[in-house]
């Protein structure tokens, strides 16, 4: 079973984006507490492809596909914009509070909880953003 959507790279784009994770949600028979996190995971790397990969002026386009495959969600993000390895960002110090945390880092530290596997890829100049969930 598998579903896909293209975004834009606009902030306005992200209320599709969380009816297709419900969409999913019912399609694959996900407990609300999955899609309360997905919601969560998925939200924050599109954003951040969204503020970060492209110029601001520059209209793109984001690609998420989402497959239910032996008791895994697999969930793989693309886009064209500038080359950025999440997987590599340095551990987010949850320890400091807040004033002493740096800006930043949360959005991967909460993708790392939440999701099984976080894998990234540089594929034809585009940014391939691979995150698994196992299901109960």
């Amino acid at each position: 079973m598998e579903k896909s959507i293209v975004l834009a790279n606009e902030i306005s784009e992200i209320s599709r984006l969380n009816g297709f994770i419900e969409e999913i949600g019912e399609e694959f028979g996900l407990t609300p507490d999955v899609v309360f996190n997905l919601n969560l995971v998925l939200e924050e790397a599109v954003v951040n492809v969204i503020n970060y990969a492209y110029p601001k002026e520059d209209h793109q386009w984001i690609y998420l596909s989402a497959k239910l495959q032996d008791g895994t969600i697999i969930l793989v993000l693309t886009d064209t914009g500038k080359e950025f390895d999440p997987t590599m960002a340095p551990e987010a110090d949850i320890t400091l509070s807040a004033d002493e945390r740096e800006i930043g880092g949360l959005g991967i530290f909460l993708i790392r909880q939440i999701m099984n596997e976080v894998k990234y890829e540089r594929i034809d100049g585009k940014n391939v953003l691979t995150l698994e969930k196992k299901l109960q």
